[in-house]
């Protein structure tokens, strides 16, 4: 038996500074490091400490953020470290965490992690896909800006630190098997949800973990749907962010926020729409310059955060094959993301008469353009404010969103009656309900755990997973380690010779698993129709076991790593393996004697004139009066002359499963026959 420890260190029963730390056959994986929105304090980043062993089960940072490694401050704060009193330890967070994985580049995925490498020390390796190593980066440094520059935060990380930790980042490829070291390998999967975002699955020891950071299992206008294939991990360690939210169509969603957006700007109002610089922008930028084309709108100006168009245009260019197929396709003939009625913002533009509309970031209003430009507009009913995207509790979008407009308190200094009309339409890129229970029925896991999303709704989420699949369900909170204990897969690959000749030697139909232990009455129904993919994975394990047993014979070899841990099996003939293993056949022959009942002797008699049948029945040879033998292989059944209640059976160990069907034969001819040794 092995165990799995999975440890929220963000994210567990909340939204926000994903971080989700695995043990899996002693590898430590450090699944995403990110930032919380909602706060300036000491709970913006991971809470490290929990990877302490001293620290288990208290959080040696607090408030002020205090635990040192290698002499820095591990504050998980914006002010990070400030408190010079504080407590100090070195810490080896290189030796605590074998890698780190980063599903994609939204910050409160990826906003930690330079803290972590820079200012808490880890060096190990990191692992994301290309275009999350290329966007990371920028957007990174605008928050940098944005908290250093404009707030006048200290003691955060600098340019300097991002470029640094990007140095040490690994670059994976969809569907690429990346071996950490002789016993971890990590494989992505396409997630949707943004540009270059992915599903990682971690193996080690036999077991494995699929974590999915954010997706969709819906296509949009830019994106395919996340797809996995059917990779059945010990432990699903999914988003929860809608857990209880099915979604309307997609068609109603948009034709209410055009409907909305016109709206608005016809009784000369402006609409502020707060997004993330890409995804859910270029979705809805796609969207609005149709519209405006085919509406005849291009009087009415539509503005995008200063920089971003041209940023976002030149990487969706670069990663096309990150797109859906309609994106790829049109991509010679015209690019979808140069925008027709569509311009760069200025400040100065918020301050213009008339109506226009705007995408800004980000798109929680917790900072930047967005929040700038909500607190001009907000003080008139003409214009609207649309969320398209979820918001982390704390952020300014998450208090509209909770209908609170009265006296919203925007920032420490900055408290507005908003007039403006507010409107939530959900184009978040994520799973809902629906596409969560899908992607379980896809990859079929043994247990499924719940991050990344609120406590409420994870417990609703968990006992439909329970009733629906049949399978273990846990939403562990941050800082509790949850402990799996699992039987561990040893996945065994078959020699294609050895196959061939299992096949090769059953002609006749073979009995199903179920029939072999009495299940049923064997009756085969290969030609079946498949199961649907939303049928209980306790009905398709069911309906495996009808399907014909093929049975192997062989020697199967294991290695093992350095570190003992198994590694790759494999069923090979015996030549085969004796040969791998550099050995010398020895022979053996077995020997049995079936002696029987006095009673039986006279039928024993009898069926001695059968012996020529018998040897047909057997392909082997009669040599008279009393004994048979095999031209092809090494069986010999005799009946000596001196003690004709007694056959004598000799083999080499290759031919058991003749001797088998010669035993049995002779119980048929004598049914009070005993073998003995």
């Amino acid at each position: 038996m092995a165990n799995i420890e999975i440890l929220p260190l963000g994210a567990g029963q909340d939204v926000g500074r994903s971080c989700v730390v695995v043990t899996l056959a002693g590898k430590r994986i450090m699944f995403d490091c990110g930032m919380h929105m909602g706060y300036n304090d000491s709970r913006r980043f991971p809470d490290f400490s929990f990877l302490i062993p001293h620290a288990a089960g208290e959080s040696a940072m607090g408030a002020s953020g205090e635990v040192g490694a290698s002499g820095a401050g591990v504050g998980a704060a914006g002010e990070a470290g400030a408190n010079d009193s504080a407590r100090e330890t070195a810490v080896d967070f290189t030796g605590l965490i074998d890698a780190v994985v980063i599903t994609h580049f939204h910050l409160d995925h990826c906003g930690g992690l330079v803290y972590f490498t820079e200012m808490c020390g880890y060096d190990g390796p990191i692992y994301m896909t290309t275009p999350t190593k290329a966007v990371a980066p920028i957007l990174l440094e605008d928050f940098r800006k944005i908290m250093v520059e404009r707030h006048g935060m200290r003691k955060f990380f600098t340019s300097a630190d991002i470029k640094n930790c990007m140095k040490k980042v690994i670059p994976v490829a969809l569907h690429e098997t990346v071996h950490v070291d002789e016993s971890l390998s990590l494989k992505a999967y396409y997630a949707g949800h943004v540009l270059g975002a992915a599903m990682f699955l971690a193996s080690a020891g036999g077991s494995s973990v699929l974590y999915t950071g954010d997706y969709n299992m819906t296509p949009d206008r830019h994106l395919g749907a996340a797809w996995v294939d059917l990779c059945k991990p010990t432990v699903l360690i999914t988003e929860s962010t809608y857990a209880t939210t099915i979604r309307d169509s997609k068609r109603a969603r948009e034709g209410d926020f055009l409907q909305q957006v016109h709206e608005a700007v016809a009784r000369g109002g402006k609409v502020l729409i707060p997004v993330f610089a890409l995804g859910r922008a270029q979705e809805l930028c796609i969207l609005l310059d149709t519209y405006w084309e085919r509406m005849g709108l291009g009087g009415i100006p539509i503005y995008f955060s200063a920089g971003l168009t041209a940023k976002a245009n030149m990487y969706y260019k670069l990663f096309i094959p990150w797109t859906n197929q309609k994106i790829k396709e049109s991509f010679v003939r015209r690019n979808m993301f140069e925008f027709a009625h569509i311009s760069e913002f200025d400040r100065s533009y918020a301050d213009s008469p008339g109506p226009c509309v705007l995408f800004a970031t980000p798109g929680m209003l917790h900072a930047g353009t967005s929040l700038a430009v909500f607190k001009k507009w907000a003080h008139s009913p003409k214009n609207l404010v649309i969320l398209p995207g979820y918001c982390v509790k704390g952020t300014v979008g998450a208090k509209l969103l909770a209908g609170e407009t009265k006296a919203l308190e925007v920032d420490a200094s900055t408290v507005i009656d908003v007039k403006m009309q507010v409107s939530a339409l959900s184009f978040s890129a994520h799973a809902d309900a629906k596409g969560i229970l899908q992607l379980i029925s896809q990859c079929q896991p043994e247990s499924v755990v719940l991050v990344h999303g609120e406590r409420r709704k994870m417990n609703f989420l968990k006992d439909k997973i329970r009733s629906s699949f049949n399978l273990p369900a846990y939403n562990p909170p941050n800082g509790e380690t949850l402990t799996l204990t699992t039987t561990p897969h040893l996945v065994i690959d078959l020699e294609s010779d050895l196959v061939a000749a299992s096949l090769s030697s059953k002609r006749k139909r073979l009995p199903s698993y179920a029939a072999a232990n009495g299940d049923n009455d064997g009756d085969n129904d290969d030609d079946a129709a498949p199961l649907p993919l939303a049928a209980p994975l306790a009905t398709k394990r069911a309906k495996l076991l009808d399907r014909p047993a093929i049975p192997l014979s062989g020697v199967l070899l294991v290695d093992r790593d350095s570190s003992g841990a198994v590694g790759d099996a494999r069923l090979l003939s015996a030549s085969s393996a004796l040969q791998e293993m550099g050995m010398v056949e020895v022979g053996m022959t077995v020997a049995v004697d079936v002696h029987v009942a006095d009673a039986d002797l006279a039928a024993v008699a009898a069926h001695l004139a059968a012996l020529p049948s018998l040897a047909s029945e057997l392909n082997m040879t009669h040599d008279p009066p009393n004994r048979l033998v095999s031209a092809s292989t090494s069986l010999v059944i005799s009946i000596p002359p001196d003690n004709p209640s007694k056959f004598v059976f000799a083999w080499h160990y290759r031919d058991d499963a003749l001797a088998r069907r010669a035993l049995t034969a002779v119980h048929a001819l004598a049914p009070a026959a005993q073998a003995a040794l």
